[in-house]
């Protein structure tokens, strides 16, 4: 069964937004992020997804135990996030299609936290909003059977990835399938399809920036449930992948390089082989057509390249 939602406009312009970003993240001309931003990501994620559940730890103390030091505070919340450094520092392991999967990283996530760690919720529940209900989760003996049917939609439905992931963080959290923890698995798994999605993500700390905007999390998820269908959660979740992306943008941009600097990079691209100006514009992407010419020009006149033919049959190779 296909849970329900819209594909609506903000939602396709969102996903153009993101996908022409992560375009533009991949043009860029530069080594791949080196550790200390996996390390920063890490770091900023499960201090986001576990304050989001109260927990009081900051960003430095969170460093502190990840470097494996001293903190003093509450034993609960420094077991949470110790069991969410493990389970983060693990993800790449984990089948994001998988049931299997899933109960094992909440295992990891929640152990010695409840008793049911790794195991679906055995009673009913209500979620409250001070006196209030909020939501009422479908009962428990139906959760194996919803979560099944979840998964099936993750495997073989052909809606876009970053919808479905959409879709499957909102589902989690309805269908409510542990005694505790849902939250911070609900984000866990939505950052795992998004890491299977394309490989930036693994710098990206989207829980981070939930966490910024909580009120709107919630109020989102609250009005998905009043509506029945996950479409307002899916706006909302693209609109932080998209500043996540963007953020992550404005922190790795380069400098321009110089023309020396873009020979040399190009050395590594053509090595041997024969190249012309418009290879050499199709590499680079961004510099114009006068930049490649001043460019090539400096290449031969500082004994780099060596220029055969001319005008439209000219071609460039690198001296040995």
């Amino acid at each position: 069964m296909v849970p329900p939602f819209k594909i609506t406009a903000s939602v396709l312009n969102d996903i153009a937004k993101i996908e022409r970003l992560i375009g533009r993240i991949e043009s860029l001309h530069q080594p791949k992020p080196q550790p200390y931003l996996r390390k920063s990501n890490c770091v900023r994620t499960v201090q986001g997804s576990l304050a989001i559940e109260g927990n009081t730890l900051n960003l430095d103390q969170v460093t502190a135990l990840m470097e494996g030091k001293i903190v003093i505070g509450k034993k609960e919340e420094i077991k949470e996030v110790m069991n969410a450094i493990s389970v983060y520092d693990q993800m790449e392991g984990f089948d994001s299609l998988s049931v299997k999967a899933l109960l094992h990283a909440h295992g990891m996530m929640m152990s010695d936290l409840v008793s049911t760690a790794g195991s679906w919720r055995r009673s009913n529940v209500r979620i409250m909003k001070g006196s209030a209900v909020s939501h009422i989760a479908p009962p428990a003996d139906r959760v194996a059977h919803l979560m099944k049917d979840l998964f099936e939609f993750l495997k073989k439905d052909g809606t876009h990835p970053l919808i479905k992931s959409c879709v499957f963080h909102y589902e989690l959290e309805f269908i409510h399938p542990f005694e505790d923890g849902n939250g911070r698995i609900g984000r866990f798994w939505h950052s795992l399809l998004l890491l299977h999605y394309h490989r930036v993500f693994e710098f990206i700390p989207v829980e981070s920036l939930i966490k910024d905007h909580q009120d709107e999390y919630y109020a989102a998820l609250e009005h998905s449930d009043k509506a029945g269908d996950s479409t307002r959660f899916i706006e909302f979740m693209l609109s932080m992948v998209y500043q996540a992306l963007a953020d992550f943008m404005d922190a790795i941009q380069p400098r321009s390089l110089t023309a020396k600097e873009r020979l040399e990079e190009a050395k590594l691209h053509f090595k041997e082989s024969q190249f012309s100006r418009k290879n050499y514009i199709n590499h680079f992407k961004t510099i114009s057509s006068a930049t490649s010419s001043r460019d090539l020009k400096t290449g031969v006149e500082m004994g780099l390249l060596v220029k055969t033919g001319e005008r439209a049959q000219t071609v460039y190779q690198y001296r040995d």
